[in-house]
């Protein structure tokens, strides 16, 4: 059982209909879920004073979570918090008059004022989207990762990956991601200063209550980065609980020394700097701390061909 609902082994092979459903019944039991447009539905979780607002996929939902629910559902459910879940089917900016509207709905039900606390949290174009949408709810807490401040041609038309959202519109209503921002608590907007248009985007989001987490080599996803080594729900829950910061998450961050995967990107961001002496340094460490074969091999090769040119590793210092 995961967020208080049950899984079975065979829930990665229900088709998008069948999935569909089952999520439309869950949702009916727990608060409501309900369709918004073609390609976009909402997900609310209603049990207790915090909510935990959600920008995801259909996609890395069914690929990502074992009880194929939001993310959020499992976070919330587990603690006895209320999520609300945007969920859209590909990668749409969430740009869409149907989600439009339903957030005009929710501040005219004047719907995030019955909650405590409200944390709001996406990634790339769900980062946008929780930005973007975090002017509904005054005084929130907003967790952006790698988010783009708009598509708009006219200020971000240095952003050339995105081609099939050339003919959507971002000046119109909920555009401009860093100025729908005004008002929240905090925002943290975190970011691999080394993926040059991540770095740019970010750059966008200037503001006293806006606070850059530059993460270098976490990637162009560092969800799935952050995913893998167990920090994202760290994150939200300290979040929700009034005590993310800066320092917290940089505390929280130090386990990436411990992520092998982390480490394979330093490793190959070394090797791509021609520093064959850090590489076998870092592999060293690694071997020795995480009894990993691969860096092991990787400092022998490199140990054996630094020799062989004369240079001499010094002894590890062991703590």
């Amino acid at each position: 059982m995961l967020g208080g609902v049950e899984t079975t082994t065979d829930l990665s092979v229900l088709s998008q209909e069948e999935w569909a459903k089952r999520l439309d019944e869950i949702g009916d039991e727990a608060g409501y879920c309900e369709n918004l447009g073609a390609r976009h539905r909402v997900f609310f979780l209603d049990e207790g004073p915090v909510l935990l607002v959600s920008f995801e996929t259909v996609a890395n939902i069914r690929a990502r979570q074992p009880d194929q629910l939001p993310m959020a559902h499992a976070i919330a459910k587990a603690r006895g918090w209320s999520c609300l879940s945007v969920i859209s089917d590909g990668d749409t900016w969430f740009r869409d008059r149907a989600v439009f509207g339903y957030f005009d709905r929710l501040v005219d039900d004047a719907f995030f004022e019955d909650f405590d606390r409200v944390v709001f949290y996406g990634a790339g174009h769900a980062g946008y989207a929780a930005a973007a949408f975090a002017v509904t709810a005054p005084g929130a807490t907003v967790i952006a990762l790698a988010p783009q401040a708009t598509l708009d041609p006219t200020i971000a038309g240095w952003d050339d990956r995105f081609p099939h959202m050339r003919r959507t519109a971002f000046d119109d209503r909920y555009g401009y991601a860093p100025d729908m921002l005004e008002g929240t608590g905090e925002a943290f907007v975190l970011f691999d200063p080394l993926v040059k248009l991540d770095a740019m985007h970010a750059t966008l989001f200037r503001a006293p209550y806006v606070t850059a987490l530059p993460c270098p080599l976490i990637g162009q996803d560092p969800e799935s980065i952050l995913l893998g080594i167990g920090l994202i729900e760290q994150m939200l829950v300290a979040a929700c609980e009034g005590r993310f910061s800066a320092a917290a998450f940089w505390r929280l961050y130090r386990v990436r020394r411990d992520s092998t995967r982390w480490l394979r990107l330093l490793a190959a961001h070394c090797d791509a700097a021609n520093r064959p002496y850090l590489t076998a340094l870092l592999s060293r460490n690694v071997a020795r701390r995480l009894n990993a074969p691969r860096f092991r091999r990787r400092f022998e090769v490199l140990e054996s061909e630094l020799a062989e040119k004369g240079v001499t590793l010094p002894p590890e210092k062991i703590r």
